[in-house]
């Protein structure tokens, strides 16, 4: 029973922890949308629910590192000098339980607070706090952390930038026409098409790099440019016959209610790029915030110490269901950040920011570079808000996201540290023992 209590209680920490990715991280995915208002907060909670749910379950990552990203090496912890017979699995359980709490309490706290953060970086800096206490400074991986340090200001900086430029594009070819509609009719099954590309590639990448197989690999492989390319050709050619229905004898109408017509035609892309970030979030995401779970579960079940676990699809359904709890309860603080809070955002706004982000993380991801969904995302909304004149940005709103930012790491490295440390006072021994009694040849 000792160790089915422990996995049992961990569980616990891993669905708080899972509710609040949902209502932090999903949320902001689903802001632009929102708050354009192309699709409700109810709406969006079950697209987005769907969406993440499938890519965390269907395609998610069934082996993660033990100690998120390599920021600290296990081994390190299971050397230590003096430790008696297991301690060393014990110590890096407890570790990653406090880790799970630290950062699901600073994501709580960020969330309540309405400031959209990273998951990666909480989960980050509540791992490297647990690697200091318990080993030393020399523990932690300090090159790895100097990236993600760079990313803070390599995300929104990349983000704003490319969404300037593509609302720019979007404002100068459609929106500032005298005739908007008849632009609209020939220039949006471009912007459907490049789109799809990237959403196809973004999904293709990020969202089924863990799938195996021939066939597998040969999508995620040479053949992903190819699928993306008939994916975005055939989206198109539906958009071009839907959007010429739809604005068919409107040419003349005054110029708002063009405008206002084009906006409408924008509202469905910007939810389709939405849900492929929640998806992709799902299956690239997911597991690894997950993955202290599955290191203790693999630790409560083996005595042992591993650089890397299997992630079971228990672990991949409790974080699935844990992220669209947090969506539906809480999340409508994040998207109303994102969505309205920043700048004030449209359909043809939403879509440039959705792609800037997505082109973003995905030319990041495939350089290996540590981007921020999250940061990209906001930095994306900021680039269009620009667009319009610094007068444009809610500057307190943007001071206060960029502060909870830099606070992340830390918040979540002192909150690890203090949660080992009463972790190893109050359960170390107990712990000890029940995976000792679990394996008798540990002890």
């Amino acid at each position: 029973m000792g160790c089915l209590t422990i996995i049992l209680v961990t569980a616990l920490l891993g669905l708080y922890m899972a509710w609040n990715i949902g209502a932090n991280d999903v949320a902001n995915s689903m802001g632009c949308a929102v708050g354009s208002k192309s699709i409700s907060i109810k709406w969006a909670v079950i697209a987005a629910g769907i969406c993440e749910f499938a890519g965390s379950v269907l395609v998610g990552a069934h082996v993660t590192d033990t100690v998120r990203k390599g920021i600290v090496d296990p081994t390190m912890i299971a050397s230590l000098p003096g430790l008696g017979p297991g301690e060393a699995p014990a110590l890096l359980l407890i570790g990653m339980a406090a880790s799970l709490l630290a950062a699901a309490v600073w994501l709580n706290v960020a969330t309540w607070m309405g400031m959209p953060v990273s998951t990666s970086h909480s989960i980050v800096g509540a791992v490297a706090g647990y690697g200091i206490i318990a080993a030393g400074w020399n523990a932690v991986h300090w090159g790895r952390m100097g990236q993600i340090v760079a990313s803070w200001f390599l995300s929104p900086l990349a983000g704003g930038v490319l969404g300037f430029l593509l609302f720019m594009m979007i404002s100068r070819l459609i929106l500032r026409r005298r005739r908007p509609v008849p632009a609209a009719v020939s220039i949006t099954p471009f912007v459907v098409f490049f789109m799809m590309v990237v959403v196809t590639l973004a999904i293709v990448y990020k969202g089924l790099k863990h799938l195996t197989g021939e066939r597998a690999e040969w999508i995620t492989g040479n053949g992903a440019f190819l699928v993306a390319a008939v994916v975005g050709l055939l989206s198109a050619l539906v958009a071009r016959l839907l959007i010429r229905r739809a604005l068919r004898g409107k040419e003349n109408l005054p110029l708002p209610q063009q405008l206002e017509l084009v906006e409408r035609v924008f509202a469905p892309l910007v939810v389709v790029t939405s849900c492929a970030v929640a998806f992709s979030h799902g299956a690239n995401d997911v597991a690894n915030a997950v993955g202290p779970l599955a290191a203790i579960v693999d630790i409560a079940s083996t005595c042992t110490v591993k650089m890397r676990v299997y992630v079971p699809v228990w672990v991949l359904v409790l974080g699935g269901c844990g992220i669209v709890a947090g969506l539906a309860t809480f999340g409508y603080r994040v998207m109303r950040t994102v969505g309205t809070k920043i700048t004030q955002m449209t359909p043809s706004r939403g879509v440039a920011a959705a792609i800037a982000a997505t082109i973003t993380v995905l030319v990041c991801t495939r350089m290996k570079l540590p981007v921020s969904t999250t940061h990209t995302l906001v930095g994306a909304v900021l680039g269009i808000g620009l667009a319009r004149g610094l007068a444009a940005v809610n500057r307190q709103v943007t001071r206060n996201i960029f502060g909870s930012w830099f606070i992340t790491v830390p918040a979540a490295a002192i909150l690890a540290m203090v949660f080992f440390l009463l972790g190893k006072v109050l359960l170390l021994e107990y712990v000890r023992q029940t995976l000792c009694q679990a394996l008798p040849g540990a002890a």
